[in-house]
């Protein structure tokens, strides 16, 4: 199948919150790219057609987005023009940065000794 975005999104397999009239949902962020997301939410789930706010704490960052389309548990969201809103980390989310940064690391180490490099 061809890619129509413009900007490809990148798997990835993050927690996030959606925040919308009030309320957060729990969700995971199943894909993302500069101008948009997919996210899962863990059952079917009606949203409004409108703005919500999209927060991934391991980024450390929110994005105000608008809801595109939405089939059962998984919405595909635009990212608003407006630069993304970071937030204050935790030593928690600090210390997740740091260990998933070593795991790059240690695996591209891993494939560079099994090519024999």
């Amino acid at each position: 199948m061809q890619e129509r975005r413009r900007n490809p999104r990148n798997k990835v397999m993050y927690g996030g919150l959606a925040e919308t009239d009030g309320a957060s949902r729990e969700c995971v962020v199943r894909n993302i790219s500069d101008t948009g997301a997919s996210i899962e939410f863990s059952n079917d789930i009606r949203l409004p057609r409108e703005q919500l706010l999209l927060k991934i704490a391991r980024k450390g960052r929110a994005f105000a987005a608008r809801i595109v389309w939405w089939r059962d548990n998984f919405v595909g969201l635009a990212f608003n023009p407006e630069p993304s809103v970071s937030y204050p980390r935790s030593d928690l989310e600090e210390r997740l940065r740091r260990s998933e940064k070593k795991k790059r690391e240690l695996q591209q180490r891993i494939r560079q000794l099994i090519d024999g490099g």
